[in-house]
């Protein structure tokens, strides 16, 4: 059985060492595509594939229905909205994630972008600190958990708005429970978004919400693009001055943005939360053993496509 690892943006070399051993060690073969310029290409390496491990490549419709013995594909990330989940499903392939294993490196990314925040941009003007601000997450998965860590370690206080995670989870950890997007954007000086992209989520951050924001707020994101209303967005930045927004997830409208407000907004040039060295060889790692362990015993632990 081929197990095919497709990546556009490679893994490190250490990682893609990792991953072979793994894979051939369990007396599957192992097929490296990096750095490809077309779907077409995918598409062909994919054709005899009963495995594929993939980092922000899409898989959509056209790549299923191009790999017929395709039994399983795994986002080494969390995010796993680049996959047709509907189509996999429909064709009985599995899809799963690695939960966890970029977790740290984003949460870090969240601090580097929360002190030049904090510091204006590092222009020469007088900034703040952080200890004593608060500190609110959207969403408490991995991340969330992580960024809140790290955050008691600058002595913020730390708030958390999930439907999905139980409340008592917040509290073992010394984070306040809330209940409302609403009580997250108007009590926290800083708020920091971890949701997925779902149809639910698209363009749910907007204008009311960011304007709701205390006196010098700023929004951090390092989830997805899409979950923010980016028109809503410049109108809020417009007629708040105050206001500042960072992201890992470079908006459709980023040379405007960055053209009207200056240091007030920050993107990356491309996503980089996942971009370390531990990370990436975490999730590479991670993703051979899942492929591995379905294809050889079954296991679906980490499936989304349920």
């Amino acid at each position: 059985m081929k197990v095919l690892v497709a990546t556009e943006k490679p893994f490190a070399a250490v990682a893609v060492d990792g991953m072979r051993k793994v894979i051939e060690e369990a007396g599957l073969e192992f097929e490296l595509l990096e750095k490809y310029k077309s779907a077409d290409e995918l598409k062909a390496a994919a054709a005899n594939a009963e495995a594929i491990i993939i980092r922000s490549d899409i898989i959509n419709a056209d790549i299923l229905e191009a790999a017929p013995k395709l039994k399983i594909v795994v986002r080494a990330g969390a995010g796993y909205d680049n996959v047709d989940l509907e189509t996999s499903k429909a064709q009985g392939v599995v899809v799963q994630n690695t939960p966890g294993q970029n977790s740290n490196a984003v949460a870090e990314l969240v601090f580097g972008m929360a002190v030049m925040a904090a510091r204006n941009s590092y222009n020469g003007t007088s900034g703040t600190e952080l200890r004593g601000k608060r500190l609110g997450l959207q969403a408490y998965g991995q991340v969330g958990r992580n960024v809140a860590r790290i955050a008691q370690g600058f002595n913020m206080s730390v708030s958390a708005f999930d439907p999905y995670c139980p409340d008592e989870v917040m509290t073992n950890d010394g984070v306040k429970p809330l209940h409302s997007v609403d009580d997250l954007y108007s009590g926290n000086d800083i708020v920091s978004v971890h949701i997925p992209a779902t149809p639910e989520t698209r363009k749910s951050i907007g204008y009311f919400t960011i304007t709701n924001m205390p006196l010098g707020g700023v929004l951090i994101n390092t989830a997805r693009k899409e979950v923010i209303d980016e028109d809503g967005l410049a109108k809020a930045l417009r007629e708040r001055p105050d206001i500042k927004y960072l992201a890992d997830v470079k908006p459709d409208n980023a040379d405007a943005l960055k053209a009207e407000f200056g240091d007030r907004v920050f993107f990356t040039p491309k996503k980089m939360g996942a971009q370390t060295a531990e990370a990436n060889i975490n999730a590479g790692i991670a993703a051979a053993r899942q492929v591995v362990a379905y294809l050889k015993n079954g296991e679906n632990r980490f499936q989304v496509n349920k």
